[in-house]
């Protein structure tokens, strides 16, 4: 088997189906299988996916009950998988035409690589306009402060020896096990190549509570990879820049009459909040 493909499921009922459906089309002379890891399901999302098995004769349904949360889900995929490489793909998002060979010829050169994204096809305007799309021409650079590159955990390929050797993603972060497994592979010496011609479009939350709370939950496990990684070579944070992060949202709420101006800012408010209480919780200075 050259390639498994690994899809974490927790409730997707609303969505896996078009993943499905997009990988269903995919056409590619190598071998490669689909592994759904089910992490506690209480919806009809597995009979959704049994729906595919006929279609997808090396679809496979793994059971990742055992512990709540996508990098456990993650691990029990890439464990019960046989292919020489991995690719990790979220069952809310949809792979784009020739994401499955783009990724298989990368693997094919490179041990580590990321496909790129796209926020458009699957957002409203308001939404895809809300924020940047860092990793829409290459890898995301992660600057705050300057250190490696990294990419989102549903646009990671990686060789199967290589993901067993760093103990897979960490399952003690429940946010930001992509940026620490990106990290890791590339501490140990490892480089991650981004590959233009994979496309993933990616499906962002749509209510202003989970735009708020996602942003949140990023900022806080920041600071605490802020925390693990200074050790590393992770430069020190000023506290000017924190505070500066503050006195620019305090000059948005003018922007905020418009639904694009509304995320935005809840975006930016809840990365704002997550900063601050990953500092509190964590006790590192990390604003």
């Amino acid at each position: 088997m050259k390639l498994s493909v690994i899809i974490p499921c927790y409730n997707g009922a609303n969505t896996i189906a078009d993943q499905l459906e997009a990988l269903a089309n995919q056409e590619w002379s190598e071998p490669w299988e689909i592994i759904v890891a089910d992490n506690r399901s209480t919806d009809n999302s597995m009979a959704i996916v049994k729906q595919y098995q006929e279609r997808l004769p090396n679809l496979r349904i793994v059971d990742a009950s055992a512990r709540q949360g996508q990098p456990y889900a993650l691990n029990c995929g890439a464990e019960a998988a046989v292919g020489e490489s991995l690719a990790f793909c979220d069952a809310d998002d949809v792979v784009g035409p020739c994401w499955l060979v783009a990724m298989g010829q990368a693997l094919s050169k490179y041990d580590f690589v990321a496909c790129r994204f796209d926020t458009e096809k699957l957002n409203p305007p308001w939404l895809s306009k809300s924020r940047a799309n860092p990793q829409r021409n290459g890898l995301k650079q992660y600057t705050y402060p300057p250190y490696l590159a990294h990419a989102g955990g549903g646009s990671l390929g990686v060789k199967r020896y290589l993901h067993q050797t760093i103990g897979g993603f960490d399952e003690t972060l429940p946010f930001l096990h992509d940026t620490d497994y990106c990290w890791r592979l590339q501490l140990a010496g490892t480089e991650l190549h981004f590959v233009g011609d994979a496309v993933m479009y990616i499906r962002y939350r749509e209510t202003l509570r989970g735009i708020y709370r996602q942003a949140r939950n990023y900022a806080e496990y920041n600071v605490l990879l802020y925390k693990r990684y200074r050790p590393l070579g992770m430069p020190p944070l000023s506290w000017k820049t924190g505070l500066r992060a503050w006195l620019k949202l305090a000059k948005r709420p003018q922007r905020i009459l418009s639904l694009e101006g509304r995320a935005r800012f809840l975006w930016q408010f809840g990365w704002c909040m997550g900063r601050l209480q990953g500092s509190i919780k964590h006790r590192v200075w990390a604003l």
